[in-house]
């Protein structure tokens, strides 16, 4: 995993996500997802390219269950972006590094 994503857990999901004072760009993934591993030198670059604009993490639903479940994840990859612990906005599935920047350039400032 790139050094500015972080891997984010049931009990680090409070602080790390809701309580960020940046945006923050949630991947829910799993190891078997193969979409999700294609996914990730976008995420990298993104998380690169708005650097200290932005807070790019991932969560495996398989080790975490309990947020996955209270925002009912239930098709891999879905992600959030979260602003000032709210979710801003939600895609299911991959997405382009384009798509991503899309996503995400609302919330950046």
């Amino acid at each position: 995993m790139a050094d500015n994503i972080e891997q984010v857990t049931d009990s680090t999901w409070e602080t790390q996500v809701l309580r960020s004072p940046l945006p923050v760009l949630v991947d829910f993934w799993a190891e078997w997802c193969q979409p999700c591993v294609r996914m990730v030198p976008d995420l990298e670059a993104v998380a690169s390219q708005f650097a200290g604009k932005l807070k790019v993490v991932k969560m495996n639903v398989q080790t975490n269950d309990r947020v996955a479940d209270q925002y009912a994840v239930q098709n891999l990859p879905t992600l959030f972006v979260f602003k000032g612990g709210m979710v801003a906005e939600q895609r299911i599935g991959k997405l382009s590094r384009q798509d991503l920047v899309k996503l995400v350039q609302p919330y950046v400032g």
